[in-house]
């Protein structure tokens, strides 16, 4: 089997933080990576968790939106524990901390892990987290989106 030039990113969120979300897929996509993101991958009529499982078992990366809801969202727990547990993400969860909330909640080992700090300043999260792919950040990709949907 060839090797993907791109790596796929899983994104797991409290259906919350879909604001968030939505913004970060944007800069991601931008930047030309590739996201499965809940909100553009499922449609009606399918199996949305049967979705996630093959989503799950073929993404190279995943990224997990913290935030309060996420820390109570059986969703977001099923997701990190199958990350955790999976080979296919070791050295490949990267926690996104969006707002302040008890991670070991969601799963006593996730504070272990490097975190990207969203929490002061969204512009230098997207930095650095696109440092992990070696992408640099550009504002200019972010704002072209931003005036075409207007």
């Amino acid at each position: 089997m060839a090797a993907r030039l791109r790596p796929e990113i899983f994104l797991s969120h409290a259906h919350q933080d879909r604001a968030f979300a939505d913004r970060l897929v944007a800069v991601l996509r931008r930047h030309g990576l590739r996201v499965w993101y809940s909100r553009t991958h499922l449609v009606g009529a399918k199996r949305w968790h049967d979705e996630i499982g093959r989503a799950l078992d073929r993404c190279d990366w995943c990224l997990v939106i913290l935030s309060p809801e996420a820390v109570k969202s059986d969703w977001v727990s099923r997701e990190v524990v199958y990350a955790l547990n999976a080979e296919r993400y070791r050295d490949r969860i990267v926690p996104l901390l969006y707002k302040r909330c008890r991670v070991r909640r969601l799963s006593w080992v996730l504070p272990e892990y490097q975190h990207v700090d969203f929490t002061t300043d969204e512009e230098r999260g997207f930095a650095e987290l696109l440092r992990v792919w070696n992408v640099r950040y550009s504002r200019a990709r972010v704002r072209s989106t931003t005036r075409s949907r207007r």
